[in-house]
């Protein structure tokens, strides 16, 4: 009898001490190892180990609750599973090999706080249930193929402080719900083709400190409420569409450090904005044509 009893304390200890994940996790968890080579990994896991031996995992109370598989040599794609893992605060997948789209089932993850895929070979659209992800603080899928628009839903994401999204094939207007994103302190989304105007619902962004549209293909006027925005320390624009005058009330960014709105059609008094702007502060203004011609015309003196 006392063997009995000890030898059912032993197991209980045993299933304490190795505290398993619901099945439905570690489908999960065994789908991504699947669909993305698991074994080419530079580091890889044993499926027949337990799961908390699984390098990149962190797991509370039974629960995968992060994931960091980043710089691991990731070849495939996600699968739909990826959105069982409901538990998930953080999934950092960046610099692997992923191909494919971002799959819809993403929308389930909603404790996820921090979502970075960034430079990898994903394409197809972002699934408009990104939207569903409503605590993400952090979304970075920069140095992608993804196309398409932003889907309007993104305005849904209150949290959201970073947005990173430069360097990849996106196109059509940039939404007017980001404006609802007043939680926002870094907007990047550069080098894709962005068309359309810049939305003048930017001047609700109180808290934003950057601010990076250059290499697209916007166009319109510069809108004089970046002016108010006065927590922005870097507004860089170049290499758009743009046109018009300069906005006088962009004198009134006190703590701005980069003001770059080089290579549009922007006129105006650049060098009376300039005395006004923060001393040290980087401004570019010129267009690479009229450099050029700056050249040409020194040259021939």
């Amino acid at each position: 009898m006392k063997t009995m009893k000890l030898t059912l304390v032993l197991c209980l200890f045993s299933v304490f001490a190795f505290a398993n994940i619901s099945t439905q996790e570690k489908d999960a968890l065994v789908a991504i190892y699947n669909a993305t080579q698991g074994d080419n990994w530079t580091q890889s896991w044993d499926l027949n180990a337990d799961v908390t031996a699984w390098q990149g995992l962190t797991i509370k109370d039974g629960k995968v609750i992060a994931i960091d598989l980043s710089f691991n040599n990731l070849v495939g794609t996600l699968p739909n599973e990826l959105g069982d893992l409901t538990n998930l605060e953080s999934l950092n997948l960046f610099r692997n090999r992923i191909t494919g789209t971002i799959p819809s089932t993403i929308g389930n993850l909603k404790q996820l706080k921090v979502l970075n895929i960034a430079f990898n070979k994903l394409d197809g659209k972002l699934p408009d249930t990104i939207g569903n992800v409503e605590n993400l603080v952090t979304l970075e899928l920069f140095m992608n193929s993804i196309e398409g628009k932003i889907p309007a839903s993104i305005g849904k994401l209150s949290k959201l402080e970073k947005l990173e999204m430069f360097s990849n094939n996106l196109s059509g207007n940039i939404p007017d719900q980001i404006g609802d994103l007043t939680n926002l302190k870094e907007i990047y989304l550069s080098s894709n083709d962005f068309t359309g105007k810049i939305p003048s619902t930017i001047k609700n962004l109180s808290n934003l400190e950057k601010l990076s549209l250059f290499d697209n293909k916007l166009f319109g006027a510069i809108p004089a409420s970046i002016g108010y925005l006065a927590k922005l320390e870097e507004l860089i624009l170049s290499d758009n569409l743009l046109y018009g005058n300069v906005p006088s009330e962009l004198a009134q960014l006190t703590s701005i450090k980069v003001l770059m709105l080089n290579n549009n059609q922007i006129k105006g008094d650049f060098a009376s904005l300039q005395e006004k702007l923060p001393q040290g502060v980087q401004f570019e203004f010129r267009n690479l044509d009229e450099m050029k011609n700056t050249a040409l015309a020194t040259n021939d003196d």
